[in-house]
């Protein structure tokens, strides 16, 4: 990637605007990511957080502005989308694991088919990836086999399995039971904890006062409010943060 140093952000967004057609979602966003933050991106349905961090990842394309991650530009045609998706992993709502794989095989199969790195080697790091996100002794299951916290938590360790330098979180936890909830977010959070980079898309507000270093409050495209959760949770200034936060909390 470009000359890009630890003391410059890791992910810069700057003025971007995305239409749909007609519609546009985003409205000249800009914020920056320094490396190790953690940072939480809340806001109603329909306001643009989840065709954000699809952006960050290329995933969608944008009309104007930049996004730059180490220093390089995303939306770079000439950017080989691999050499992008090794730094910035992705995990969605939906866990879209193969079906007819195991947990193991689901996390090998990304750095044994793309990265072309040796099998052994690969399966040795899915076994670790594994333990790291409390599933050990399932190496052999299918999705099937699994609760969707523990499909989640494969989805997590598959996207870590291509060594990232930044995590992005989509709802992670949006169509998970209440109960298997926790289990993923406590993965996040060791990974937080860790010093990986994480962007998260979420509305466990609890969560985002816990673990992120600073909060994003979008509405109707735009970044409405930001800061750290103590101030951002306590002292919200613009209205419409004050009435998001009264109807979640």
């Amino acid at each position: 990637m470009a000359d890009w140093t630890p003391d410059q952000p890791i992910v810069s967004v700057k003025e971007v605007h995305k239409s749909f057609g007609e519609l546009e979602v985003l409205k000249g966003v800009s914020f920056d990511v320094m490396k190790g933050e953690v940072i939480c991106i809340i806001g109603p349905s329909g306001s643009g957080k989840s065709t954000l961090i699809r952006c960050i990842n290329a995933l969608n394309d944008i009309q104007s502005g930049s996004i730059t991650v180490e220093g390089q530009e995303v939306h770079d045609p000439k950017l080989d989308k691999l050499e992008l998706r090794k730094k910035v992993g992705m995990v969605f709502q939906q866990y879209n694991l193969f079906p007819h794989k195991t947990a193991l095989e689901n996390i090998m199969m990304a750095p044994v088919k793309v990265l072309k790195e040796p099998k052994e080697q690969v399966a040795e790091r899915a076994r670790s990836l594994l333990a790291k996100v409390r599933l050990e002794g399932k190496e052999d299951s299918y999705p099937g086999e699994l609760s969707g916290g523990q499909q989640q938590r494969v989805a997590i360790a598959r996207s870590l399995a291509m060594r990232p330098d930044v995590m992005l979180f989509d709802e992670v936890t949006a169509a998970l039971d209440p109960e298997t909830v926790k289990e993923v977010l406590v993965t996040i959070k060791d990974l937080a904890q860790d010093g990986m980079t994480c962007m998260l898309v979420t509305h466990e507000m609890g969560f985002a006062r816990e673990v992120a270093d600073h909060i994003y409050f979008t509405d109707r495209g735009v970044i409405v409010e930001h800061g750290p959760p103590a101030t951002f949770f306590d002292q919200a200034q613009d209205p419409r943060t004050r009435e998001f936060l009264s109807q979640i909390l």
